[in-house]
């Protein structure tokens, strides 16, 4: 796919910008021609050495370099790309991009260009969860600009939270995902897929028996539509896919703090099984028997409803799509998720044990819409991933 597709990578100022390098290597695995611009800041924390030796291009970095004008004008640089690609997208960068700002070569080439851009913002957590930072993510969006990330996780500087730019393999699947043909070219669709596994000590969680694999060909399908794919994925027994920017986590609270950071996005598909309870005296160490036969004590709490805060959060997507798993009265119950939950759409089904689906190759769902229950026949989950993805279109490109 990114065969002979010319990439401008702007690299910005920040300890990420290290991953930026295995982002170059992976380009040009992949086929395509990287032409590296490296901010003054960027040079900071990799030389430009090490980047034209990965792009095996000159490294641009001066605007008012008058033989690099005369050779090749930054109006020239800007609109020679498929796309342009800014990671690490610092606090710097996004406000720069979203005010209009043009005063060095990176932020001069952002705004002369008519070229798609995707950005994938990397910053200290405070930086990313500040209201100028909001101000100018969604100034960016509006202005028709990508983002990949950022993702939640440890901070070089110690903290912990959304900040973390998206790893290149994550990139790279963005960067397909905006050079793709399909009908939902250019749309960002959050699928989340598997169990979450609620620690209970060191060794032992509380968890459910999905495998992971109706989520995961709902991304593969999603993808194939030519959609950008951010996949939340517990730790499920499905592989998950390619092509697609995939966040691995483990409990519920990751995956919410996963959810969160990779809005907005145009549809939610929450096919995930979270837990709905975690423990709260979960030990931090291996629990033994006490040879009395007395069971250990387990206080439980319920895990956030991911479901509810992205179907009624200031972010909402156009179309949320949640899942019902049910053993019993399936469509009452799941027509009733759907006014409580608020989301659009419910895919329920009988994950009763006679009927092998759930871990199953196999899946018999029901549609509940505004306009009721629809019931589909039983087939493989492949192709209610793919039907399902079809109807999510539909609504998208209205």
């Amino acid at each position: 796919m990114l065969a002979n597709k010319r990439i401008l990578l702007i690299i910005g100022g920040g300890i990420a910008a290290y991953k930026s390098l295995t982002l170059v290597r992976l380009l040009k695995r992949a086929g395509a021609s990287v032409t590296p611009v490296l901010t003054r800041a960027g040079a900071e924390f990799v030389t430009p050495l090490s980047v034209s030796a990965l792009a095996g291009e000159k490294v641009y970095q001066a605007l008012f370099d008058l033989t690099e004008e005369s050779e090749m004008g930054h109006i020239q640089l800007s609109r020679v790309a498929d796309l342009i690609v800014v990671a690490p997208g610092t606090a710097d960068l996004l406000a720069k991009l979203a005010q209009g700002r043009a005063d060095d070569l990176a932020s001069t080439l952002l705004l002369a260009t008519d070229t798609r851009v995707l950005v994938a913002p990397a910053m200290n957590v405070r930086m990313w969860r500040h209201p100028a930072t909001h101000r100018n993510v969604a100034q960016a969006r509006a202005d028709g600009v990508l983002f990949v990330g950022p993702n939640a996780g440890e901070m070089a500087c110690g903290e912990f939270g959304p900040g973390r730019m998206a790893e290149p393999e994550e990139i790279m699947a963005a960067i397909s995902g905006a050079l793709s043909d399909g009908p939902l070219a250019g749309k960002h669709v959050l699928v989340t897929s598997g169990p979450t596994h609620e620690p209970i000590d060191p060794v032992r969680y509380i968890a459910n028996r999905s495998s992971g694999a109706q989520g995961t060909a709902l991304a593969v399908a999603l993808r194939d539509l030519g959609a950008r794919v951010t996949f939340v994925t517990g730790p499920a027994v499905v592989p998950a896919p390619q092509g697609v920017a995939v966040v691995r986590v483990e409990t519920a609270a990751q995956m919410l703090a996963a959810v969160e950071a990779a809005l907005p996005a145009d549809a939610a598909v929450m096919a995930a099984a979270v837990a709905d309870w975690r423990v709260t005296n979960a030990s931090g160490s291996k629990l033994k028997k006490d040879g009395m036969g007395r069971a250990p004590a387990l206080e439980f709490a319920e895990n956030a409803d991911i479901l509810v805060r992205v179907s009624k959060g200031t972010q909402r997507p156009k179309l949320v799509v949640g899942f019902a798993a049910e053993t019993d009265r399936v469509a009452e119950y799941a027509a009733a998720k759907r006014l409580r939950k608020g989301c659009d759409w419910i895919v329920a089904n009988d994950v009763s044990p006679c009927t092998g689906i759930m871990g199953g190759s196999e899946n018999a769902v029901t549609l509940i819409t505004d306009a009721g229950a629809e019931v589909w026949p039983r087939m493989g989950k492949d192709a209610v991933a793919r039907a399902l993805a079809e109807r999510i279109a539909a609504v998208l490109l209205r």
